[in-house]
């Protein structure tokens, strides 16, 4: 099972296209800076798209929608 479940992204992106973009950029992001909003311990995924996947869905990466 993934977490979080791409119908819960998807009530937050509007796209899957967009979805991807948001997170491959945050991942990089993360890769680059090493800087991660939540404490590593609290995040389930160990791998950064599955911690920026994490982040859209705790709501601290803020979409547009449009």
């Amino acid at each position: 099972m993934i977490y979080p479940s791409i119908d819960k992204l998807l009530t937050i992106v509007n796209s899957k296209y967009a979805l991807v973009y948001i997170v491959s950029r945050r991942s990089k992001e993360m890769l680059k800076t090493n800087y991660y909003q939540k404490p590593i311990n609290e995040y389930k995924s160990k791998k950064t798209i599955g911690r920026a996947l994490e982040e859209v869905y705790d709501n601290l990466i803020h979409v547009n929608k449009r």
